[in-house]
C-alpha cells in the first residue's frame, strides 16, 4: 500500500482517536508521521508500535510557539513537510444562554484557532518542501448542520470551514500546490464520544441509541472510516481537489 509513499505528515490529536487511526493509516500507506499531541506519552507509545516512519511531538495547539516548534522538529527528524492534519479538538455541552465562557473559549481556541495557528506554522515549510501538500481539517456534520446543545462546538467547526476554504482559494490564488480540504465526521467512536455516552446524563445505551439515531444510516462511526477519507484527501488521488467538505457521517448532515 503506497498513497501515501514519500509523504511526510504532522498529525495533531495523534495520541487517540481519529488522529491515532489516521497515524497508523499514513505509515501503513507508505508514509511518515509526526504524531503531535499534549498526552505526550500516549502519543511516544503510539509512534513506538509503528516503527521508524513514526515520531512525537508534545503540541498544545493554542500556543503558536509550539506549532513552530513541532513543525521544525519533523523536518529535522524526517527531512520535509507536505501534510498538515488537523485533527485535535474538543465538544464540551452548552447554549448560547448556559454555555460556561471558559468552555466557549477554550472550544475555540482548540477547534479554530489551533488549526489557524497550525496552518500558519505549516504552510511556509510546506512549500520549502517543493513537492504538493495537502491540509486536512477535521470538521463535524455539525459544521454544516449545527446543534443547539453546543454553540461553541457548533460555531468553531462553522467557523474552521470558512477558514479551510480560504486557505484553499489563497494557496490556488498564489500559484502554490497545496490543498486544503475539510472531512466531516458524525458520531464516532472516540475518547471523545465515550465522554458523551458515559456523562451520566442517562444510561449509556440510551444515549449511544439517541447518538445513533441521529445519522440515517443508524449506527455509530468508527475512527478508521474517518481516516480512510482523511488519507484519501491527504494523497495525490485527490491532486485536483481542495476546498472541498468531505462527509463521512453516516448522512446525518442530510437528514430531514
Amino acid at each position: 500500500m503506497t498513497k501515501m509513499n514519500g509523504k511526510v505528515a504532522l498529525v495533531t490529536g495523534g495520541a487517540e482517536g481519529i488522529g491515532a487511526a489516521v497515524g497508523r493509516m499514513i505509515v501503513a500507506e507508505g508514509g511518515s508521521v509526526m504524531l503531535a499531541d499534549v498526552q505526550i506519552d500516549k502519543a511516544r507509545e503510539l509512534a513506538a508500535e509503528l516503527g521508524e516512519n513514526a515520531d512525537a511531538v508534545e503540541l498544545d495547539v493554542r500556543e503558536l510557539d509550539q506549532w513552530h516548534a513541532a513543525v521544525k522538529t519533523t523536518q529535522e527528524r524526517f527531512g520535509k513537510l507536505n501534510v498538515l492534519c488537523n485533527i485535535a479538538g474538543i465538544s464540551e455541552p452548552g447554549n448560547v444562554v448556559d454555555v460556561d465562557l471558559d468552555s466557549w473559549r477554550r472550544t475555540i481556541d482548540i477547534n479554530l484557532e489551533g488549526p489557524f495557528y497550525g496552518c500558519r506554522a505549516a504552510i511556509p515549510a510546506m512549500e520549502a518542501s517543493g513537492e504538493p501538500g495537502a491540509i486536512v481539517n477535521i470538521g463535524s456534520m455539525i459544521a454544516i448542520r449545527a446543534a443547539a446543545f453546543v454553540a461553541a462546538y457548533s460555531a468553531s467547526k462553522a467557523g474552521l470551514l470558512g477558514l479551510t476554504r480560504s486557505i484553499a482559494l489563497d494557496c490556488a490564488e498564489r500559484g502554490v500546490p497545496i490543498r486544503a480540504n475539510m472531512v466531516h465526521p458524525g458520531a464516532i467512536r472516540t475518547p471523545m464520544y465515550d465522554r458523551y455516552k458515559f456523562s451520566g446524563a442517562d444510561t449509556p445505551e440510551n444515549i449511544e441509541t439517541n447518538f445513533a439515531a441521529t445519522h440515517p444510516m443508524n449506527r455509530i462511526g468508527e475512527p478508521q472510516e474517518v481516516a480512510k477519507a482523511v488519507v484519501f484527501l491527504a494523497s495525490d488521488e485527490a491532486s485536483f481537489t481542495t476546498g472541498c467538505d468531505f462527509t463521512v457521517d453516516g448522512g446525518g448532515s442530510i437528514r430531514s
